[in-house]
């Protein structure tokens, strides 16, 4: 790759090509599929409300390709009594892996972190990832051994 990549936050242009991305992501952990209309979804989260929660960066190739994107929201930490910034999503294109993007990406939402005056930034990988695992260990992270749980919630009565 010559030049020089760059991460940015999304803009509403982008989300077509984030929810194609999205959707490489969901394959690859082996999961479901998104929902069809996830790019007016992450609009409404990221655009149509007026105090977003939300954050979504993208990895961009010199050539202005979107190859890779992040997203990450402030959550809560009940035992340590303050918030953080929980990493819901990393992921980069097969191809455009190992050529810098991934670091960039990661200080980027890093950079969103200290913007919000949070002190840490948690995320999760699935066990058998190990490409991920080795690259956070690299960064400096520390995993912690849990499982995570999804409940889904249903209207009464349905």
């Amino acid at each position: 790759m010559t030049g020089t990549p760059r991460v940015r936050h999304a803009d509403r242009a982008d989300l077509p090509r984030v929810a194609e991305l999205a959707a490489q992501h969901a394959a690859y952990e082996r999961a479901a599929p998104p929902v069809p209309d996830l790019a007016a979804r992450l609009a409404g989260l990221l655009f149509d409300t007026p105090a977003p929660r939300l954050r979504c960066l993208v990895a961009e190739t010199p050539d202005g390709r979107i190859v890779g994107y992040a997203t990450c929201a402030p959550e809560l930490s009940t035992w340590d009594g303050r918030e953080y910034l929980h990493m819901d999503c990393l992921f980069l294109s097969p191809g455009h892996r190992g050529l810098g993007l991934g670091p960039l990406l990661v200080d980027a939402v890093v950079a969103e972190a200290r913007r919000l005056g949070v002190a840490e930034v948690q995320w999760q990988t699935p066990a058998w990832n190990e490409g991920a695992v080795r690259f956070y260990d690299r960064l400096g992270a520390r995993a912690k051994d849990k499982l995570r749980y999804s409940l889904p919630v249903t209207e009464a009565g349905a």
